[in-house]
């Protein structure tokens, strides 16, 4: 009889074996790196605003790169990261015909919607901290740093009762423009504000960029 159970029991105690030893090994990867492609979705408030300056609609602000995460501690909480990605920037506003023309002019006075576009090259670097592991996706982070961005087209355009129009600004604008920003959050919502350090406009205004909004990362 225990014969019998023996040679029953035998190949299942086998098979078992065989199962457990062929199961993959799950390797935890300690060198890995976090968040190196990056995307935001801000509003652009605009700082050092001149007299008169009015906003209408959502002036948007995008920018998406990829970003090389150097961890600079053993546990990779802490880490630098240099990047190379883009920006466009969107300003709205309405100027009155009357600061275009003059007011002696037979033109009614009105309120003409002007926006400003611009594309750029970023260049951002930022000290990183998070609390990371090499288990999981979620954790909080504290990024911060400086871009610089060499705008590559900039344009104006106008929409009046008289008509429409369209050109290129790039003689008005600064090329290079410089800010510092930082961002925050858990996980995949992250507030994010960038402040322009020097003015848009080459005209002697003080006018420059000031974004607010998420940022987003992978991998």
């Amino acid at each position: 009889m225990n014969k019998i159970v023996f040679l029953i029991l035998f190949p299942i105690l086998v098979w078992s074996q065989v199962t457990t030893t062929n199961e993959p090994i799950q390797e935890i990867d300690s060198l890995y790196r976090e968040d190196q492609f990056y995307f935001s979705l801000s509003y652009n408030i605009v700082h050092d605003r001149p007299t008169g300056f009015k906003q209408f609609s959502f002036s948007p602000g995008i920018t998406a790169g990829v970003l090389r995460d150097m961890p600079i501690t053993k546990n990779r909480h802490w880490a630098i990261g240099l990047g190379l990605g883009y920006a466009y920037n969107n300003i709205k506003q309405f100027i009155n015909s009357d600061e275009l023309f003059g007011d002696n002019t037979i033109i009614p006075s009105e309120n003409i919607r002007t926006i400003v576009t611009s594309h750029g090259i970023d260049i951002p670097l930022e000290i990183r901290w998070r609390n990371s592991t090499p288990e999981s996706h979620k954790f909080w982070r504290i990024y911060t740093g400086f871009k610089a961005s060499y705008i590559v087209d900039a344009r104006l355009k106008l929409e009046s009762s008289f008509g429409n129009s369209n050109e290129s600004i790039m003689k008005e604008v600064n090329r290079w423009q410089f800010g510092a920003y930082i961002t925050a959050g858990f996980n995949t919502w992250n507030p994010y504000i960038y402040y322009g350090i020097n003015p848009i406009f080459k005209d002697g205004s003080k006018m420059s960029n000031l974004n607010v909004g998420f940022q987003f990362y992978i991998l």
